[in-house]
């Protein structure tokens, strides 16, 4: 509807991942570089973690788009399933015979990283969304790393998902999972320049003749009330050109990105649009800053205590203070 108006070829900030038009920020770049390094050293269990909007599933589009032949993949992206469904999803991928015997599978599975080995070949499992995993699917991945025998090297496990991941992973029936982690890395969401380097990136790849149809003040807006997450940057976006066309403006400016996101802003959300939130502090944190605050508190009546004649008598520091320390307190009074 916009796109003429704005001269653009096509919409620029479609939210349908586009794996012929992804833009690497300086954060994506360098998980992509992570992923592709977590196969070459044959790092067998990498975790990847990014807020809900910040691109993890297009970075393993990326990624899956790069990989090089000789890589056996099995990508799991909903991995809400039950263990049967779990090793027939497997099974599929990796051409194994599943007939519902799970003894069967592991031989089969087995048997493939031999196989693998031989030809000097390797075996991805890739599970987006790991957040949701129930911890009973996490002890079964991890199981399948036992079926690789020493030397072999050929098994590399990734787990990506929200950082709710990092909370379910702390169970305490993980422990032997947590201990064979050999790399993690957390994916940033857009700073101010990334975010102007987007919009810029994706309106250049629509088609865009000029590249002022966002001013510099309502870049900056985009980005303060999506607070660099690539999703709500496109539909903030998408909305203002349409807002910006149905108002005959040329321009996109900050007070029409504000109009657009009090249009988008749900009822009873905390914030404008709906962000990740910040994590809450942990609450045995809480306690101790809390319980070292009181210590303080207490050291320094005591010590005002017995600097002041009057209380001096009542002081509690003569019994755990030696003399000097208590002689130069009083010289301070």
């Amino acid at each position: 509807m916009y796109t003429k108006y704005y001269s653009l070829a096509k919409k620029p900030f479609a939210l349908t991942p586009d794996p012929s038009v992804v833009f690497m920020s300086e954060t994506h770049q360098e998980g992509l570089a992570i992923l592709k390094y977590g196969i070459i050293s044959k790092k067998c269990f990498l975790v990847m973690t990014a807020d809900v909007g910040s691109g993890k599933t297009t970075l393993l589009q990326a990624l899956v788009n790069s990989l090089e032949q000789g890589i056996h993949l099995c990508l799991i992206n909903n991995p809400i399933l039950h263990r049967d469904e779990f090793f027939s999803y497997i099974a599929k991928q990796l051409g194994l015979r599943w007939d519902g015997n799970k003894a069967m599978f592991l031989i089969e599975f087995g048997r493939l990283l031999k196989e693998c080995y031989q030809k000097k070949e390797r075996v991805l499992l890739i599970f987006d969304e790991a957040h949701v995993l129930p911890v009973d699917l996490l002890e079964e991945i991890r199981l399948l790393s036992n079926l690789e025998e020493k030397g072999q090297d050929v098994l590399s496990i990734f787990l990506v998902g929200q950082p709710e991941l990092n909370e379910r992973m702390s169970d305490d029936r993980l422990l032997p999972l947590r201990q064979r982690i050999g790399i993690r890395f957390h994916l940033d969401r857009f700073s101010l320049h990334e975010t102007r380097q987007y919009i810029l990136f994706r309106l250049r790849h629509a088609g865009a003749r000029h590249f002022s149809i966002f001013s510099d003040d309502a870049i900056a807006e985009v980005h303060q009330v999506s607070q660099g997450t690539p999703r709500l940057i496109n539909i903030i976006c998408d909305h203002a050109l349409l807002s910006g066309f149905s108002e005959s403006k040329p321009v996109i400016d900050a007070e029409l990105i504000k109009e657009c996101v009090e249009d988008l802003h749900f009822p009873g959300e905390e914030n404008a649009l709906p962000v990740p939130k910040q994590a809450k502090p942990d609450k045995i944190y809480l306690l101790v800053a809390y319980a070292g605050s009181v210590v303080i508190l207490l050291l320094t009546i005591l010590v005002v205590m017995e600097m002041l004649p009057a209380t001096r008598d009542i002081s509690l520091l003569d019994k755990v203070l030696p003399d000097s320390l208590l002689q130069y307190l009083h010289f301070l009074r």
